[in-house]
């Protein structure tokens, strides 16, 4: 009887911690969707107590589950890092350039228009925190390296100091803040900013 009611404990007392485990990851998870929801609607700094609102938690919850906003802010951006990532599909890396452009411009259109409020938001933050710098270098190494693969072609012809600029153009012309330039201060439409892409993409490449 006495090892039955040991036992009976401690699998109560594991449940027990099981279920707390499992109230904090689902509490920690709300508030990190609750930012990104104020973030995709164009809040790009708010407060906690907005979030802790959206997310339907009390105020206190969101400091429990975080040490301090930088630390939301980062969790945050790598949440979105790993939906971004899933977005990603393998480009060709041969064949016509006509056909690569057209794949790797599409894709890039696709993840930039998910990308871009959190990506402002995540602008404003980062010069303040480590650990968010940090995941916006790896997004920015993933387009380089994107750029490598499919391009390699073209890329390989160039050497030296000429590569290294072609290289930079090419991540430039490709990149968010292009894009941003283009759907937002220049007012045009996802088509059309794929359209301008793609032409300065392709004088790049033609001059390279």
């Amino acid at each position: 009887m006495a090892t039955t009611s040991i036992t009976t404990g401690d699998t109560t007392a594991s449940g027990t911690t099981d279920g707390r485990s499992l109230r904090a990851a689902r509490t920690r998870e709300a508030v990190v969707e609750a930012l990104l929801s104020l973030n995709d609607e164009g809040n790009l700094r708010p407060t906690a107590r907005e979030i802790a609102d959206r997310a339907g938690v009390s105020l206190r919850s969101v400091y429990v589950h975080f040490e301090d906003l930088e630390d939301l802010f980062s969790a945050a951006a790598a949440k979105q890092f790993e939906r971004l990532v899933t977005l990603y599909e393998p480009l060709p890396t041969d064949g016509p350039l006509p056909d690569r452009l057209d794949a790797f411009v599409s894709q890039r259109a696709r993840i930039m228009e998910a990308a871009a409020p959190v990506r402002r938001a995540a602008l404003l933050q980062e010069p303040f925190s480590p650990a968010l710098a940090q995941v916006m270098a790896l997004t920015r190494k993933a387009g380089r390296d994107e750029i490598e693969r499919v391009f390699v072609t073209e890329l390989e012809r160039e050497r030296g100091a000429a590569g290294e600029r072609l290289r930079a153009s090419l991540d430039v012309a490709a990149g968010p803040g292009t894009w941003e330039t283009l759907r937002v201060h220049d007012g045009l439409s996802v088509e059309q900013a794929r359209l301008v892409v793609t032409e300065m993409l392709t004088k790049l490449l033609a001059s390279g």
